[in-house]
């Protein structure tokens, strides 16, 4: 009975693995990290996923505190890296907020901080 159990959940684990590594992309790093504080103003954020992309369905915004867009518009993209180019930044705190497609057809959206140091 225990061999029974034990084989039934290692059977459904295995299940609930492959659907969720052939699921959705996720934000698998970025440039500046999530979270970051860096010291020099960027030109760019660069965030890569676990899956390649949609580029004509995949978008990102970077704000400023305000909410005010520094970003300058409609990103490259190279099978999972998203390239957006960005205004001056002076210090502050930033937003990017990102919606994706994947190659996989599912879409996935989030979003995280970074910092530029005085």
């Amino acid at each position: 009975m225990r061999l029974t159990l034990l084989g039934s959940i290692v059977a459904s684990l295995l299940v609930l693995w492959s659907d969720a590594s052939s699921a959705h992309a996720f934000l698998d790093n970025a440039e500046p990290r999530v979270g970051s504080t860096v010291a020099t103003a960027l030109f760019v954020v660069m965030p890569s996923f676990t899956e390649k992309l949609e580029p004509a369905f995949s978008t990102i915004e970077v704000t400023d505190s305000a909410g005010h867009r520094v970003d300058e518009g409609k990103p490259s993209i190279a099978g999972n890296v998203m390239r957006v180019p960005l205004h001056a930044l002076p210090p502050g705190t930033y937003h990017v907020k990102w919606h994706i497609l994947s190659v996989d057809t599912h879409v996935t959206e989030g979003r995280f901080s970074f910092q530029v140091r005085q």
